[in-house]
């Protein structure tokens, strides 16, 4: 069931209804119902999936806390990874790395093939998979104690809010709160209901406005050049953004609605001023999941040089493959590691050159060149990120000289004039939303002391969201990680 559907539009009042109609000890029950409806109605047979992954990280965690040891826990642990792991290896990975193989049995004459496994990807699996190893990694670590209902452990691991695509939530934040007897708040509702109205202008008018004009480009990159693939790159970016961040924002609407408090999961990320703040605003819940549970587990920066960049190469490498089972998501987390890397070894080179053009004395100005260039290197990774093969990518990247006055006419890409005015429009609209958000000196004396702005804001993204979005119940792009 999408957020951006009619189905939705029916599931989530009833549910807020029966919810607060509902006496607290029972609410477990109905959630825990609810979300697993609310996932199979994609496809109910990988229901079974989630039912896998809850009982027996469940078991193992009990089991875990009944031993004093850590070092004798490991074994459960490596069961919680096998079965976790195993799942999304097989539903995931298992076709690209045969794949993969084959091509390299082939170049060099092995007559050998592995089998491919017709399977459809189960929506989701990456992000609750993730979600319920942070749970058995923090009992075997012994930071958070086993859940020992099972009923509320499930609703951990299947929230219906985020349970598709994130945030994705660690058990010292969420279990907690499926305890607590939240009461209907005028105030929480709307505020939740204001969050959801904004990820749905960001997903209806700006991602699905956008992403015709970026189809059409990156299906056929040998056929444009030049400006023409520096504007579906520039789109790409706030289409993808727009997409995921949308469909956070919402996720965190709608459990707040309910009273549950969802970690923010972006935090106007093209504001950033170098890579790495980039990755403190980007998809933060799995940015801090690879930070806690794959980067210092490797020895983070506490190691010789040499080690610290391998330690962020590898990061960023499997936080690429993550995304999807293609060499493209690969390079693109590459890219984002060598970023970071060749960061830190010219930070004292780019000290000395701004120090030297007067840049340190200007922050202002210094700040609009780091965020430009911030912005530049995500686009470059984008590219590899939305290509459907890394030969695609290059094709792209090399038809980008190729600039010409000609393309820069009304019909930029053929017959999509309007539509890309329109969408810098929108653009421009967030742009300058998030611009006074991250510098709120401008916007504090205009919306804090003044409700009727706030309303009247609130109402033309309503207006706007019903009159240009896009309501075909388009798939969110990371439900298919």
């Amino acid at each position: 069931m999408l957020f951006n559907s009619l189905a939705f539009a029916i599931f989530f009042p009833i549910v807020i209804i029966l919810y607060f109609l509902i006496p607290h000890r029972f609410r477990w029950i109905f959630l825990l119902l609810a979300s697993y409806y609310f996932y199979m109605c994609w496809k109910a047979e990988y229901a079974l999936l989630i039912m896998l992954s809850t009982i027996v990280d469940y078991f193992v965690a009990i089991k875990m806390s009944n031993i004093p040891e850590k070092s004798k826990r490991k074994k459960w642990l490596f069961i919680s990874l096998f079965v976790n792991l195993g799942l999304l290896f097989t539903f995931k990975y298992f076709n690209f790395f045969g794949n993969s193989l084959n091509a390299i049995f082939d170049s060099i004459n092995i007559m050998a093939e592995v089998p491919a496994f017709k399977l459809l990807l189960p929506v989701g699996i990456s992000f609750y998979t993730f979600q319920t190893l942070s749970y058995s990694i923090d009992v075997y670590n012994g930071k958070v104690a086993p859940e020992k209902h099972f009923g509320i452990f499930a609703l951990y691991v299947s929230f219906f809010p985020q349970l598709v695509a994130g945030p994705i939530e660690r058990p010292d934040r969420l279990l907690p709160q499926f305890r607590e007897k939240f009461k209907f708040d005028y105030e929480r509702v709307v505020d939740g209901i204001r969050m959801m109205a904004w990820g749905f202008f960001m997903k209806l008018v700006i991602a699905d406005n956008v992403a015709p004009i970026v189809d059409v480009v990156f299906k056929s990159p040998e056929k444009y050049e030049g400006f023409q693939v520096i504007l579906a790159t520039f789109f790409f970016a706030y289409q993808i953004f727009c997409d995921f961040a949308g469909y956070s924002i919402i996720a965190i609407g709608t459990a707040k609605v309910m009273g549950y408090d969802l970690m923010q999961n972006f935090n106007r990320p093209y504001f950033a001023t170098s890579v790495r703040d980039f990755w403190q605003r980007w998809h933060i819940s799995l940015s801090t999941w690879f930070r806690d549970y794959v980067y210092i587990p490797l020895g983070g920066n506490r190691v010789v040089k040499w080690r610290w960049y391998y330690n962020l190469m590898v990061t960023f490498v499997v936080s690429g493959l993550w995304h999807g089972a293609n060499w493209t998501f690969v390079v693109w987390g590459f890219l984002h590691g060598f970023y970071l890397v060749f960061a830190i070894v010219s930070q004292p080179f780019r000290d000395r050159f701004n120090a030297s053009v007067g840049l340190d004395k200007i922050p202002g100005l210094l700040t609009f060149f780091q965020v430009g260039i911030t912005f530049i290197l995500a686009c470059l990774a984008w590219i590899f990120f939305r290509a459907q093969s890394v030969g695609d990518a290059f094709t792209l990247i090399a038809n980008i000289p190729k600039l010409k006055m000609s393309q820069l006419s009304w019909d930029i890409i053929p017959g999509k004039g309007s539509d890309i005015v329109t969408a810098f429009i929108f653009i421009g609209v967030l742009t300058t939303i998030h611009f006074l958000q991250e510098y709120p000196k401008w916007s504090n004396p205009l919306f804090s002391k003044s409700p009727a702005v706030r309303w009247v804001t609130y109402i033309l993204i309503g207006l706007v969201t019903l009159s240009f979005g896009r309501f075909a119940s388009s798939e969110f792009i990371y439900f298919r990680f």
